[in-house]
């Protein structure tokens, strides 16, 4: 799961850390249809993509990448078993497979995956990719120089929890099995029927033992996708793409693979990509991000140009910005306090600190508002979208509070709009209503990710924000409700610090579905009974707006990544 300020094994900081910490977006449906066909015939092959970001695509090896990060670059070089369906909104939130025949076929209690790779597959060089290369690329991932990628296998493969990885553990993990050079099977410590979304993650990427160079292995991975790498220079800052010419099409049905040469340049700033981006001169006519958001104030300029408003990708990803109670701390010890608390809350404040309704949707559910989250409407604290005093100050006094109360908020002095000190001076603002008087901690950056993701630490209200490593309510739920994750000596995010049976158990039979719909209905009930013990506050679900060059055609974004995808890019 990932956040995008933190970087943890029991998620991604969205960045996803990625990725949010900058933003996810690009353009949704309603935008595409005008601009996918550009202004000739239909996309066609040829012509360097160039690709402007803000944060460097560093770390360049599929053990230590997220599939979702760096703006769907890695997918280019690397294919793994399973992948995300590329097309726009929800359609895009689906797994579909990828080096694999299918999804997985799984036992009946979904404790064993087997997968079948395609015939034909070849890496840049020609050679095979085989079962084995799939397994010693997993394997791999586990060894601590090549830590940083996602942390599932080595809680749910058996054996994974103690696993080194090959390079002091020459024998290997008995719980991947390769019968034969076309057939991979694991088997789990439980049942996950979302197996199939996990194999999407770039540790499932084949990666040739003899090839395998270490930690200097990022500076020249061996390809199976439709691109190489050319050069890696500064450890990510520019990267340059050419085809693969041992690729097939045929054997890929989800990769366009357009353009000849993709050029990927990245440590720029904000304002001098949207700027480029909004000229779009000569090469930067080709040009796109996937990292770096219209603030505000851009946002405005661009919707009064009718040229650059065409031109704007919107993207959905599944996040959500709210605040965080910690029970054990008084006075959030009192649940009556927390639901005045969250009848008191003016979303429509909070979503014009956040930037407007453009940039942020007023949130009452944890989940995401997207089907394959599961996500069931309910507002069990309404407040509207100015918040209800009265109702506030009513369970206050049942709380033994008739005089209002005085609370202290943490927040990160971050300039971004997840937790950033405009957000807390609203929330200020609307519980003064209430009666309750907030005084404001804002924490550097390291300073309050430390403070929040400590048990020891953890202040009793605080801002905080979550997002999912693929599109259910699984990688949403778990890490902050499952009671059994709670982390007491490294970063934690149950910040809650709930620890209910039912609620466990509910997770564990939820993970035994491989019917994805029927496990999303019962997500969006937990997440509705969760809700009912008021740990948290949902505030917003971010949108994101990003420009994209005059010359791109063909764009494609899911509700999966909320980025445009630059596998589908083509440009003029």
């Amino acid at each position: 799961m990932r956040q995008p300020s933190v970087h943890s094994a029991r998620m991604a900081s969205v960045s996803l850390a990625l990725v949010l910490a900058a933003g996810a977006a690009a353009c949704g449906p309603e935008d595409n249809d005008a601009k996918s066909s550009g202004g000739d015939s239909t996309p066609h092959k040829g012509g360097t993509l160039t690709v402007l970001n803000s944060n460097p695509q560093q770390d360049f090896d599929p053990a230590r990448l997220y599939t979702s990060g760096g703006g769907n670059v890695p997918s280019l070089v690397f294919r793994t078993l399973t992948t995300r369906n590329r097309e726009n909104g929800a359609a895009g939130a689906e797994v579909v497979p990828d080096l694999a025949t299918d999804t997985g076929r799984p036992n009946k209690d979904a404790t064993v995956w087997t997968y079948t790779l395609k015939k034909g597959l070849k890496y840049e060089d020609g050679t095979a990719i085989t079962s084995a290369d799939i397994k010693y690329g997993i394997e791999r991932s586990f060894a601590a120089e090549l830590s940083g990628g996602a942390p599932y296998l080595r809680d749910w493969l058996i054996g994974g929890a103690d696993y080194q990885g090959p390079y002091k553990d020459k024998g290997g993990l008995d719980s991947i099995g390769t019968p034969d050079s076309r057939t991979i099977v694991f088997h789990l410590n439980k049942p996950e029927g979302e197996f199939p979304y996990l194999a999407t993650q770039t540790q499932f990427t084949p990666v040739p033992k003899a090839k395998d160079t270490g930690t200097k292995y990022e500076e020249h991975p061996v390809s199976s996708g439709p691109y190489k790498v050319v050069s890696n220079e500064n450890d990510g800052e520019r990267l340059v793409l050419a085809r693969n010419t041992y690729w097939s099409g045929s054997l890929d049905a989800e990769r366009k693979a357009y353009p000849d040469k993709i050029d990927v340049r990245s440590g720029l700033d904000s304002s001098v990509i949207n700027q480029r981006l909004s000229s779009s001169q000569g090469a930067d006519a080709a040009a796109v991000t996937t990292d770096t958001n219209l603030g505000p104030a851009e946002l405005a300029k661009v919707t009064g140009d009718k040229d650059l408003a065409s031109r704007v990708g919107t993207g959905h990803f599944g996040y959500t910005n709210y605040i965080a109670f910690n029970p054990t701390v008084k006075p959030f010890n009192n649940v009556k306090v927390r639901q005045a608390i969250s009848y008191a809350i003016d979303r429509s404040s909070v979503v014009n600190a956040a930037g407007g309704s453009a940039l942020a949707e007023a949130a009452t559910t944890f989940l995401p508002d997207q089907k394959s989250f599961g996500y069931t409407p309910y507002a069990l604290f309404p407040a509207g979208r100015t918040g209800n005093a009265a109702k506030a100050k009513e369970l206050l006094k049942e709380a033994g509070y008739p005089n209002g109360l005085t609370v202290t908020l943490t927040h990160s002095n971050a300039k971004d709009f997840e937790t950033s000190p405009e957000i807390a001076t609203a929330l200020q603002d609307a519980l003064k209503k209430a009666g309750i008087t907030v005084k404001l901690e804002g924490l550097e950056e390291n300073d309050y990710s430390d403070k929040i993701h400590n048990v020891k630490t953890e202040p009793g209200f605080f801002l905080a924000h979550w997002g999912a490593d693929w599109p259910s309510g699984g990688p949403f739920l778990a890490p902050i409700f499952d009671g059994r994750q709670i982390v007491k000596d490294g970063s934690n995010f149950n910040t809650g610090l709930l620890n209910d049976k039912s609620v466990n158990d509910e997770i564990d039979a939820i993970n035994k579905l491989t019917d994805l719909d029927a496990a999303a209905k019962r997500w969006g009930a937990l997440d509705k009974k969760i809700g009912e013990q008021a740990l948290t506050v949902p505030l917003f679900h971010p949108v994101y707006k990003r420009l994209y060059g005059d010359d791109i055609k063909n764009v494609v974004i899911s509700d999966w990544t909320g980025v445009l995808d630059i596998s589908q890019v083509a440009v003029k």
